[in-house]
C-alpha cells in the first residue's frame, strides 16, 4: 500500500519553521519526510535556503519519522567524501531512519565555487563515481581513491550507522531511470509516470522502492491559491534542461515570466476540494509509487495539515 509523506521545502522556510512543519506532519498522520538540499532558492520570492544537514540534526530530536534528502548533489559544491560523512552522521542521529537521495544537480546551487558546470552526461558519470566513493566510506574502512573526477586520500568514517545508508537516485527521463536502477537503492522522481516506474523496474530496479513528490497549494480561495503557487513556484513549469542550467534566482525569475497562471493551475492542485487532492495523490499510487511526498506551497501550513489530517489522508489509506 502506498505511504504518504511530507516534503519540507528549504527554499521557502526557515530552519525553525521546517522543524515545526515536521512536527505538524507527524501529528497529521504523514509517515515520512523529504527535505530539499539547496544553496539558493529558485527565486527571491521563496526567500530561504538553510543548510540542510543542520536542519536534519534538529529533525532527529523533534520527530520520529524517517527523513530523506530530496535531493543532494554530491558532485561539485560538496565533495562526495564530505556528503558520506554528513549522511552517516544523519543516519546515526535518526537511529537508522535516514536515506540519502541524490541527483546530478542544478547550476543554481552547484556553480557557486566558480568551477565549470558539466554537461548532463558528464554529471551522470560524476554521480556514479561519487556513489562508489560514498559506499566505500560507509563500510568504515580506510579509503583512497584516484578516479576520473575525484581524489580521496586516507579517508575513514568513524561515526556511522550499523547498516550502510540507502541511496536513492533522482531521475526525470528514461535514461536516468535506467541509471537509477543500476546504481541506486531506489528511484526518486516528481511526476506520476507509470512508464518510468516500469522502465526502472525492468532495468534492474526490481522491487527497489520508488518515491514520488508533488506540490499542492491548499487554501479556501482557489484563485488565491493559484496566484500563490504561480508567485512562488512558476519555475516548476519551465521546460527541458532550463532548471539544470540557469545559474541564479534572478535568471529563474526572468524565465518564469513566460509561465502563466493558467499553466500553473493545470499543473498544480490548488484549493480546498478534497477530491482534487485525492485524485492527485491517487495518480502516484496507481503509477506504482511506494511513497508519495506532498509539499504545501505558501505559509498556511497549519490549515493544510488540518485539511489533510481530516479530509484527505483518511480517504487515501483504505
Amino acid at each position: 500500500m502506498t505511504q504518504f509523506g511530507y516534503f519540507l521545502s528549504c527554499e521557502e522556510h526557515s530552519p525553525n519553521a521546517l522543524v515545526e512543519q515536521a512536527r505538524m506532519a507527524e501529528q497529521a498522520g504523514f509517515t515520512a519526510l523529504w527535505i530539499s538540499d539547496h544553496y539558493h532558492p529558485w527565486n527571491d520570492e521563496q526567500g530561504q535556503s538553510p543548510f540542510v544537514w543542520s536542519v536534519i540534526g534538529a529533525l532527529s530530536e523533534a520527530v520520529s519519522l524517517p527523513v530523506e534528502t530530496a535531493v543532494t548533489c554530491p558532485l561539485v559544491r560538496t565533495h562526495p567524501a564530505v556528503i558520506a560523512q554528513a549522511a552517516a552522521t544523519a543516519a546515526v542521529q535518526l537511529g537508522g531512519r535516514f536515506r540519502l537521495g541524490v541527483g546530478t544537480g542544478e547550476a543554481l546551487n552547484e556553480h557557486i565555487l566558480g568551477g565549470p558546470w558539466p554537461e548532463a552526461p558528464v554529471r551522470l558519470e560524476m554521480l556514479k563515481e561519487a556513489l562508489q566513493i560514498i559506499r566505500q566510506l560507509f563500510t568504515g574502512e580506510q579509503v583512497s581513491h584516484r578516479g576520473t573526477h575525484y581524489t580521496v586520500e586516507n579517508a575513514r568514517l568513524y561515526t556511522r550507522p550499523e547498516e550502510p545508508v540507502p541511496i536513492d537516485v533522482s531521475a526525470f527521463g528514461p535514461h536516468a531511470a535506467e541509471a537509477a536502477a543500476r546504481i541506486g537503492d531506489g528511484l526518486i522522481t516528481m511526476m506520476p509516470d507509470g512508464d518510468m516506474i516500469e522502465r526502472f523496474r525492468r532495468s534492474g530496479g526490481g522491487t527497489k522502492p520508488a518515491y514520488g513528490g508533488l506540490k499542492v497549494c491548499w487554501g479556501p480561495d482557489k484563485d488565491e491559491a493559484v496566484r500563490t503557487a504561480h508567485r512562488l513556484w512558476a519555475n516548476e513549469q519551465l521546460p527541458g534542461e532550463l532548471p539544470q542550467i540557469l545559474p541564479t534566482p534572478r535568471h529563474f525569475e526572468q524565465a518564469s515570466e513566460l509561465v502563466t497562471q493558467e499553466q500553473v493551475e493545470r499543473a498544480v492542485c490548488c484549493g480546498d476540494d478534497p477530491d482534487a487532492h485525492i485524485e492527485a495523490l491517487t495518480a502516484y499510487a496507481e503509477a506504482g509509487f511506494d511513497t508519495v511526498y506532498v509539499n504545501q506551497i505558501g505559509q498556511d501550513q497549519q490549515g493544510f495539515f488540518d485539511f489533510y489530517r481530516t479530509k484527505v489522508l483518511p480517504r487515501v489509506r483504505h
